[in-house]
């Protein structure tokens, strides 16, 4: 089987679940949030709360995952990565940020994007430690999932302090929940992907090893994530508020996609070189 073959054959697995993902999850977070409208009934709202918040991150990790076939990484091991890579990157970004954060400036974005950028590639390591594989796709996809995860996470805390600021009010809860949920993909999912792809790239065996193409690549997504929390007021204070932070990060958000889709390429060639030194498919330009 050549690469052309084997590429159009993952490719026919299955590259459309993530529409049934996603919309599937949209009409269970209106139809949830219909009922809780029309009942009234509180016990309704952490589940609108939770599928609002996950749905888009789910969404992204299926899109992903569909395209994992060159990739030795299994369903499991995503989903840990998911669930508890996620957590961990939260619980010690929390941990931290106390320590460097005394008010929030535009000087102040840049230690939020040094330390959560740096609380989640570490979610990545205690995950990936026990992996026989190191390939930059595993590190992608493993960096996506753990990203993911810890937007979640953040977009749930995010709603719930919106919740209890707006004093209860749902339109406000379900307002930020949708600027989050558009958003997500932009986020925290590509700027870990990028930094867990070149981590994964600059490993040695079964060894992660810090260089300088390492640090670069740690730099550049913090810079990322810094700009994602300071432009959208820059740009209110030059054009007006209005549309300023979609606008704003939805830019940022370009710039790590087209960084990501790179590094796609990248991890793509990879795995084609080392399959075909191994005489299983005959390697292509791609």
């Amino acid at each position: 089987m050549t690469y052309e073959e084997m590429d159009e054959l993952g490719r026919k697995r299955g590259t459309s679940a993530w529409i049934k993902v996603f919309l599937g999850g949209l009409v269970v977070f209106f139809a949830s949030l219909f009922i809780l409208i029309l009942t009234r009934n509180p016990n309704l709202f952490p589940t609108v709360v939770l599928v609002g918040n996950a749905l888009m991150p789910i969404t992204y990790m299926t899109f992903f995952y569909e395209r994992s076939y060159l990739s030795r990484l299994l369903l499991p091991t995503i989903g840990f990565a998911f669930l508890y890579g996620g957590l961990l990157g939260v619980l010690a970004a929390a941990l931290l940020e106390p320590f460097f954060i005394r008010r929030l400036d535009l000087g102040s974005v840049l230690w939020i994007g040094l330390i959560e950028e740096g609380a989640k590639i570490l979610g990545v390591i205690v995950i990936a430690r026990r992996l026989a594989s190191h390939s930059e796709m595993d590190g992608l996809i493993l960096g996506a999932a753990v990203g993911m995860g810890f937007a979640v996470l953040e977009s749930m805390g995010y709603t719930f302090t919106a919740f209890l600021s707006s004093g209860g009010s749902l339109s406000a809860t379900v307002a930020i929940m949708l600027v989050r949920g558009i958003l997500s993909p932009f986020g925290h999912g590509t700027w870990t992907a990028i930094l867990a792809s070149v981590l994964f790239r600059e490993s040695k065996g079964n060894r992660f090893r810090l260089n300088g193409n390492l640090i670069l690549a740690f730099l550049g997504v913090a810079l990322l994530h810094a700009l994602w929390d300071a432009l959208p007021p820059i740009v209110a204070f030059l054009f007006g508020s209005g549309l300023d932070v979609l606008v704003a990060q939805l830019i940022i958000g370009g710039i790590g996609f087209f960084i990501l889709w790179r590094r796609w390429r990248t991890a793509k060639l990879q795995k084609i070189e080392e399959l075909s030194k191994l005489a299983m498919v005959t390697p292509v330009r791609i």
